[in-house]
C-alpha cells in the first residue's frame, strides 16, 4: 500500500504537533503548514529524526484569499489527506467579536475550496472542531443532565455571537459552530472529491509534544492548569470546575491518525470526550502524585465529588466504535502535564 501523504495546518499548535508526531510514527509523510520560517525552524528541531518524512509550507495569513494553493501544488508526491487543525487567531490578541468569527469561517473554507480547486488527489479532509459547536458553553444551566452526542449543535446565532462586545467566550463559541456548518455546508452545495471528518473535544488537558520554554507560552487549556493548580498554594481557595469535560491531547490526536486510515470516517462528526473532572479531582491528583505541589495546589475538601447535581456529559461511543479511540487514565494525563509544566517553570526561572 502506498504511504499516505498528509498536509497538516496548525502543525506547530498544542493538538496540531501531537497529530503530527503520531502521523510520522506512523511512516505517514506530512507536510506542515505554519505560519513562519521560525516556526518551521522549531518543528524542525523537534521532530529532527523524521526529517526524511518531513517538509513544510509557509503560510502566514490563512483566511486570506488562495493561503494554501502553494502549499498544495508544489509538491512532488500528491496529498490524499489534509488535517486542518490551524485556528487563523489568537484568543489573547481578538480585539473585537468579528475577529473570532469572520477569519474562522474564511480559515476553513480557504482550505476546502483550494484542496477542491488545487488537489484533485485529496479523498479526505479531517477538521478540528471544538465542543463549542456542540453546546451552549455559555449557558450551562440549560446543559444540566444532558448527554450530548455528535446530532447536538449549539444553538447560538450569529447575531447572538458578534453583539456583545463584552461577551468575547460567546463570540469563540460562534466561531467554532459557524467554522465547523461551512465546513459540511461546502460538502453539500460543491459536492467536491473529497469526505469530510470532524472532531468536537471540549476542554484539552496533557502533555505538549513540541517544545515550549516559556509558561507564558502554554495553550490556553494548559495554562488554566498552571495558573490554578500549580501557581496557586494549598489556601488558597479551589478554582470553579469550568468546562468539566476533557480529552488529553494524545487521545485526540490518535482518533485523527485513525481517521486517515479508517474509510469507515467517511463525512462522519466525531465527539472525542475522556469523561468529566472536576476542580477537587484534579487537585486530588496532582496532591496524591506529585510531591512538588504539596504548598502550591489548592486542597478544597478531598474525595468530594464538586461537579453539580445532575451533570452534563458527552458520549464517544461512535469514536470507540468506528476509530477504535480508547481513553488514558486522568492519573496519567494531569500528573504527566503537571510534571512536564514544573520542568518548564524550573528552565525558565534557571535561564536555560
Amino acid at each position: 500500500m502506498a504511504r499516505h501523504r498528509v498536509l497538516l495546518t496548525g502543525a506547530n499548535g498544542f493538538i496540531g504537533a501531537h497529530i503530527l508526531s503520531q502521523l510520522l510514527g506512523r511512516d505517514v509523510s506530512v507536510r506542515a503548514v505554519v505560519r513562519s520560517e521560525a516556526k518551521a525552524a522549531a518543528l524542525r528541531a523537534d521532530f529532527a529524526s523524521c526529517a526524511s518524512q518531513l517538509d513544510f509550507a509557509i503560510v502566514p495569513d490563512m483566511a486570506a484569499d488562495g493561503a494554501y494553493a502553494d502549499a498544495l501544488t508544489s509538491t512532488d508526491t500528491p496529498f490524499d489527506t489534509v488535517i486542518h487543525t490551524a485556528s487563523p487567531f489568537l484568543y489573547k490578541a481578538v480585539t473585537s467579536n468579528r475577529d473570532f468569527m469572520d477569519p474562522a469561517v474564511r480559515g476553513t473554507t480557504e482550505v476546502l475550496k483550494a484542496v477542491k480547486a488545487h488537489a484533485g488527489s485529496v479523498e479526505r479532509v479531517i477538521i478540528t472542531s471544538s465542543f463549542a459547536a456542540v453546546a451552549p458553553l455559555a449557558d450551562q444551566a440549560a446543559m444540566t443532565g444532558k448527554v450530548y452526542t455528535e446530532a447536538d449543535w449549539n444553538p447560538i446565532t450569529w447575531e447572538q455571537a458578534v453583539q456583545d462586545e463584552s461577551n468575547r467566550n460567546a463570540a469563540y463559541q460562534g466561531s467554532k459552530k459557524f467554522a465547523e456548518e461551512a465546513a459540511w455546508k461546502f460538502l453539500e452545495t460543491e459536492k467536491p472529491n473529497f469526505d469530510i471528518v470532524t472532531f468536537t473535544p471540549p476542554m484539552v488537558y496533557g502533555p505538549l509534544q513540541h517544545t515550549v520554554r516559556k509558561i507564558s507560552n502554554l495553550n490556553q487549556s494548559n495554562d488554566r492548569i498552571y495558573s490554578l493548580f500549580i501557581n496557586s498554594s494549598k489556601d488558597t481557595e479551589l478554582p470553579i470546575n469550568g468546562i468539566y469535560l476533557y480529552t488529553d491531547p494524545r487521545d485526540l490526536a490518535a482518533a485523527h491518525v485513525s481517521a486517515v486510515f479508517t474509510p469507515a470516517a467517511s463525512n462522519q462528526r466525531f465527539l472525542i470526550c475522556a469523561g468529566q473532572i472536576s476542580s477537587q479531582r484534579i487537585s486530588d491528583i496532582l496532591r496524591a502524585h506529585v510531591p512538588e505541589l504539596a504548598e502550591r495546589t489548592p486542597v478544597g475538601t478531598p474525595g468530594k465529588d464538586s461537579l453539580p447535581e445532575n451533570p452534563y456529559g458527552a458520549s464517544s461511543r461512535r469514536a470507540e466504535e468506528v476509530l477504535g479511540v480508547t481513553y488514558r487514565s486522568a492519573e496519567e494525563t494531569f500528573v504527566q502535564l503537571a510534571r512536564q509544566l514544573l520542568e518548564i517553570e524550573k528552565r525558565e526561572e534557571e535561564g536555560k
